[in-house]
């Protein structure tokens, strides 16, 4: 029954760490607009973190549970981890880009 749960929450979380993979940490370079976006570093972040402490958790957990599935099901959550990973390394890098050009002060 704990199996069926953690699966479960795993399965609910997808659509939040597909919207971290999936998003630009800045909209209007991602448009060819060589414009700051001072909201879009934050909104990868907010869904970003949460995927990759859930999936990192997902994945050694599955793992110490042990088990051809659950190998397979550590693998995919660790698979999930490490794509979201790029996208927060632009949006922090974006974040520093902002705060230095002083573009997003208020």
């Amino acid at each position: 029954m704990q199996a069926f749960a953690g699966y479960l929450v795993l399965l609910l979380a997808m659509p939040l760490a597909a919207l971290a993979v999936v998003l630009p940490a800045n909209v209007y370079r991602a448009q060819g607009i060589a414009a700051p976006d001072c909201d879009g570093p934050l909104q990868i972040l907010i869904f970003a973190l949460p995927a990759v402490l859930i999936y990192g958790a997902g994945a050694l957990l599955a793992y110490r549970a042990g088990g051809r599935l659950h190998r397979a099901v550590s693998l995919i959550c660790l698979i999930v981890a490490l794509a979201t990973l790029p996208n927060i390394a632009e949006a922090a890098h974006e974040l520093y880009r902002n705060a230095a050009d002083g573009e997003c002060l208020g």
